[in-house]
């Protein structure tokens, strides 16, 4: 047996809910008319206005011809009108889910610019205002995809370049082999290495798979070991890297590798983007939170580049990031990390003047 359509569906409802109301009116009034015309002529009869005992039976009969005449009218009248509004409204009610039928498959197709119009009907409305928002969500997460692959495609084409470049001219005997060309054969490859690993990081994060350890923990011994570490990688023209944290601050939930993590990216770039002054590491409390910001004073962010410093493979100077090893996406490793800890983290910047991350932690 085939199964219905829902316009079908909804058309024979509305005919099976008029024949019931129809059907229920005609048994009613066919059984109680009758008596109630009785009763109506014996209360003539009564009051002496008329004798109809010989024509009472004539009469009975000659109303219930009349009554049914006029319910069959009725029924083939109200039939017709409710059959034509039951098709109407049904054609109406079927009209958004025909057109998001239609979209849905053009989504399918790759399509992903049509939008569903808005309804009369505000249940419709409002479904139609939920499609398009999960449609606008989907292009956006097209586009983001496509974004990623040729940003992917860029970054491991240049060190991929660079390593086919000297293997080739290895092989063809155009140069000697050398340590020196051996440590940049090493560093191309490390930078494909990195990139690889900070993209596992972002996609375990991003899948829910990133592994969270949240752990009262104290945050001065992590700070005064990466301004130790840090340290050693500065040269004596850099910048000066120094930390500005109270010997009182409180415990706080967190994951002490993650954390650490976060700041081994914020001073990575710090140091990436700063030539001269300095790079500070500071910690303060503020109510049930702790920040942590690092603040430099580097080539800082253009203003309008501010909303995009934390999306994936954005620079604010690419040649620059390429040359100095950054993948470009670890500062969105760095929010998402920070949002896992039940935090979060902002930026501000002024360029050529520096720029200051920052991000908190709830007290534990």
């Amino acid at each position: 047996m085939p199964k219905l359509s829902l316009g079908t569906r909804f058309f024979l409802s509305h005919l099976l809910v008029m024949m019931v109301g129809l059907s229920s009116f005609i048994a009613m009034a066919k059984l109680s008319s009758p008596k109630m015309f009785v009763l109506r002529l014996e209360q003539l009869e009564r009051q002496g206005f008329f004798t109809v005992r010989s024509a009472r039976t004539y009469l009975i009969r000659g109303f219930e011809t009349a009554w049914d005449s006029s319910a069959i009218s009725a029924c083939i009248v109200g039939g017709t009108t409710a059959g034509f509004l039951s098709y109407f409204a049904s054609r109406q009610a079927m009209k958004q889910f025909k057109a998001m039928k239609e979209i849905t498959q053009e989504f399918a197709a790759g399509n992903l610019h049509r939008r569903m119009t808005s309804s009369d009907v505000p249940e419709f409305n409002q479904l139609a205002n939920s499609f398009n928002y999960m449609a606008k969500s989907l292009e956006n997460v097209e586009k983001k995809r496509r974004e990623l692959i040729g940003d992917l495609t860029h970054e491991l084409r240049t060190p991929l370049t660079v390593v086919r470049g000297y293997l080739e001219e290895l092989a063809d005997g155009s140069i000697d082999a050398s340590p020196e060309l051996y440590a940049r054969l090493v560093q191309e490859t490390r930078r494909l290495e990195r990139l690889t690993y900070d993209l596992q990081e972002l996609s375990k994060s991003e899948a829910g798979y990133l592994t969270i350890n949240l752990q009262p923990i104290h945050l001065e011994p992590i700070l005064n070991s990466l301004v130790e570490k840090f340290a050693d990688q500065l040269l004596e023209d850099g910048p000066v890297l120094q930390l500005d944290c109270p010997i009182e601050l409180p415990l706080v939930l967190a994951d002490a590798d993650r954390t650490e993590q976060i700041l081994v990216n914020l001073l990575g770039n710090a140091l990436r983007y700063t030539e001269k002054g300095t790079i500070t590491l500071k910690a303060w409390r503020e109510k049930q939170v702790v920040w942590i910001a690092v603040i430099d004073t580097g080539i800082g962010i253009a203003q309008d580049d501010l909303s995009y410093v934390f999306e994936k493979f954005w620079r604010a100077d690419r040649s620059r990031s390429r040359y100095s090893g950054g993948s470009g996406i670890g500062l969105a490793i760095a929010r998402r990390l920070v949002e896992l800890q039940n935090g979060q983290i902002e930026v501000e910047s002024q360029l050529g003047l520096g720029s200051t991350f920052r991000f908190s932690l709830p007290v534990s």
